[in-house]
């Protein structure tokens, strides 16, 4: 029990990593290997956003730290996020487990696909500046930006996939990495809090493994800091591969 532990914490570690410097991870990475042990899909969502919600609150302070947050956007995306997380965690609640996982299975292997397809691509290079907290990104185009964060909190409730959905299209949409990343991470915070707090109301504590939660914080929150000052100074397309 111990080396799995260990194992969780390191998996947390990384996928905060790579959550942090690239807006996008945490979900996919802690669910599919939840999912693999056979832990019921309502608990996996419940324990992947518990942990995010650590891991994300330690990104989140670093990335308004080193300035990479737009709090405007965050507000923007924070708040359809935590309405389509409320519809996801419904559907999760209310459909069986063993008919649940094969369709979970299938949506983390096309959120993995959209995760290699974007970053095979040339990204918008990242600023240099070093300047200190800001409160507002460059102009971009901000259409659709509630329908994304809407539809990105639905599959963020279904199997912690927030990420993957919103990072992408404020890239496309021409929003600076950093901006992106450390916005989305922020906002990810009141999404995954609001998941898993609904989690929590309709299941209680009896499929949860404490264990197992807290060393996806705490492995969360070691690498947290760490990635966000890291995608100040890295191309994230570098990142990304």
């Amino acid at each position: 029990m111990d080396a799995q532990l260990l194992l969780v914490g390191a998996a947390g570690c990384s996928a905060a990593m790579v959550d942090g410097a690239l807006g996008m991870g945490f979900g996919p990475t802690s669910s599919t290997i939840l999912l693999s042990t056979g832990i019921p899909p309502a608990a996996v969502s419940t324990t992947v956003n518990l942990a995010k919600v650590a891991s994300g609150l330690a990104a989140g302070v670093s990335h308004w730290r080193f300035g990479n947050i737009d709090r405007r956007l965050v507000l923007q995306l924070a708040i359809p996020g935590c309405v389509g997380a409320l519809i996801g965690v419904t559907v999760l609640t209310n459909v069986d487990g063993d008919t649940l996982r094969p369709i979970l299975a299938a949506m983390l292997v096309l959120v993995g696909l959209r995760m290699l397809l974007r970053f095979s691509k040339p990204l918008i290079s990242l600023p240099t500046d070093t300047d200190g907290p800001s409160d507002r990104a460059p102009k971009f185009d901000e259409r659709g930006v509630q329908v994304v964060a809407a539809a990105g909190g639905v599959t963020n409730g279904l199997v912690g996939a927030w990420g993957p959905v919103v990072t992408p299209f404020l890239l496309h949409r021409g929003l600076p990495p950093r901006f992106a990343i450390g916005s989305v991470n922020t906002a990810e915070v009141a999404v995954a809090a609001v998941a898993a707090g609904s989690l929590l109301g309709s299941l209680g504590r009896g499929d949860l493994e404490v264990g197992i939660i807290v060393a996806m914080m705490v492995g969360g929150v070691i690498a947290a800091p760490l990635a966000a000052w890291v995608i100040r100074f890295i191309p994230a397309r570098a990142m990304g591969l």
